[in-house]
């Protein structure tokens, strides 16, 4: 116990996914919580599609969406009416297998990553906490305390910080988190209720100048409702009450109230960390950045930092990579996390602007425009790509490389799918593979044979043209399933030269 390949702090849905991928890849994980339960209630809902499709790799997606609601659409209400509506399934049709937004609560879904992780024999150790940590040469020496008090020294290959916005880790490598703090409270009611906007679908008040929305979940009659305060009430936060803000609720989306299960308040952040790894340690989650709840991209947004790293720790770990491989981590995901604070940023602002032209442009002004922006399906796909995140690429980074069809090396491989079936199947392991759209070399199918290199060769058919792929070219996929290579020809001297310049062996899982 007092020795692991990787110490996890924290087992929130970003350390669980991180201890579930580690351990899938025959990493040994030691996974600790200062908490002395999981969380009963929670702020995270959403599940993108991002998500979904790489939550294949451990048979999860199925799960998730079995247990959680599909919400295939979004309304905008002003003045205690529906103005616009946007059909969520339509607009992500044909660009994932999972064109909707699924809700599944941050509870249940750690509830489920926790059984899942038993399974491979990991338990979360309960009302441990890391007191410090220190690097030595071939590793971290850490001091924790153990639930009856007493303390304890263990060691691990590597560190990861996934201890939420208040990380010990970010602390103890004095790494800065600059940012700031919205000036609303937030506030979360779980309730049992009635009316028209308890139909299964999200429902947002643009009425005033303060967020509000319904969000569904599977039970019939429950929601959770999301909204902020920022007048006299935000002052007094530890003691604010479901019924400080309710009648809105009640009175623009025609609430009616049968029982509050829980209510709880919170403040927001807008922050990135200056660094997402220090030697040896990891900084992912909310321990690396925090945002507005805007789009509901928090949750996904520490699950992919999760991924990314999987995948290139056990590979170092296994021998399969150089240390330098880990390198990647920060160059790939930072730049995302600060692309995202940005966006939710601008995004909650405007919903949340004060004054009368603010309250012209939500209230008049975006009712008009969002059915005529909707009819547009290019409009349509950047809205759906943009939340669901399979619009994030690592296009221009080090692990990057070459341009064929309209897919870029760092690209999110399109699905592509017909009456004959689709291109993600083998994307569901965990290993290296090489993808192509019709014809390639002997000497391409003799090495990724002679090096185990799985090579999946699609018959050419129209709808591969369709989504951008190139007929005959080759696509090296890396165990997270972006595109390492795009290239055009059939030679596999590209890929052996990718692997060596990078310090990389493909490996089987």
């Amino acid at each position: 116990m007092n020795r692991s390949d990787v110490l996890i702090i924290g087992a929130g849905p970003t350390g669980l996914v991180l201890a579930l991928w580690l351990s899938k890849l025959g990493i040994g994980v030691r996974i600790i919580d200062k908490t002395s339960t999981p969380g009963t209630t929670s702020r995270a809902l959403a599940v993108q599609a991002r998500t979904l499709e790489l939550y294949r790799q451990l048979d999860l997606s199925d799960a998730v969406v079995q247990n959680g609601h599909k919400v295939c659409a979004a309304n905008f209400w002003v003045k205690g009416e529906p103005v616009a509506h946007l059909p969520l399934s339509a607009i992500g049709e044909g660009l994932t297998p999972y064109a909707f937004l699924e809700i599944y609560p941050q509870d249940e879904h750690e509830q489920l990553l926790i059984e899942r992780l038993e399974t491979f024999g990991i338990t979360v150790e309960r009302n441990t906490e890391l007191q410090s940590f220190e690097e030595t040469g071939d590793g971290i020496t850490a001091t924790l305390r153990l639930p009856d008090g007493q303390q304890q020294t263990c060691q691990a290959c590597y560190l990861a910080g996934c201890d939420g916005a208040r990380s010990i880790v970010r602390k103890s490598l004095d790494t800065d988190f600059p940012g700031g703090t919205y000036q609303q409270i937030f506030y979360v009611a779980d309730v049992q209720a009635r009316g028209p906007t308890f139909n299964g679908e999200l429902h947002v008040d643009l009425d005033e100048a303060d967020f509000l929305a319904i969000f569904p979940l599977s039970s019939e009659g429950r929601a959770r409702l999301i909204g902020t305060v920022r007048d006299e009430r935000a002052e007094r936060a530890e003691t604010l009450q479901f019924a400080d803000v309710s009648r809105r609720a009640i009175e623009n989306l025609k609430v009616q109230i049968d029982q509050v299960n829980w209510f709880s308040t919170y403040r927001v952040h807008h922050r990135v960390a200056d660094h997402f790894r220090t030697g040896r340690a990891f900084l992912l989650g909310d321990a690396a950045h925090v945002h507005s709840p805007a789009g509901g991209q928090g949750m996904n947004t520490g699950i992919g930092d999760a991924i990314n790293l999987a995948w290139k720790l056990a590979a170092v770990l296994s021998g399969s990579a150089t240390a330098k491989l880990l390198d990647s981590y920060e160059t790939e995901r930072i730049a995302f996390a600060q692309r995202l604070v940005a966006t939710t940023d601008r995004v909650f602002n405007f919903v949340t602007a004060d004054g009368p032209i603010a309250d012209v442009m939500r209230m008049r002004v975006a009712p008009f425009l969002i059915p005529k922006m909707i009819s547009f399906e290019a409009v349509r796909e950047f809205l759906f790509r943009t939340v669901s995140q399979t619009t994030l690429n690592y296009r221009g980074m080090p692990l990057s490389e070459g341009v064929t069809g309209h897919i870029h090396g760092g690209d999110r491989l399109p699905w592509a799918h017909d009456d004959e079936g689709d291109n993600f199947e083998s994307l569901k392991y965990l290993t290296w593979q090489v993808h192509v759209y019709g014809e390639t070399s002997d000497e391409m199918i003799a090495w990724c044979s002679a090096h185990h290199l799985p090579l999946q060769v699609f018959d050419w058919r129209p709808v591969f043209e369709t989504v951008g792929l190139a007929r005959n070219g080759f696509y090296l996929l890396r165990p997270d399933t972006y595109v390492a290579i795009a290239d055009y020809s059939a030679d596999p001297k590209v890929i052996e030269r990718y692997f060596r310049d990078h310090g990389i062996r493909p490996y089987i899982t």
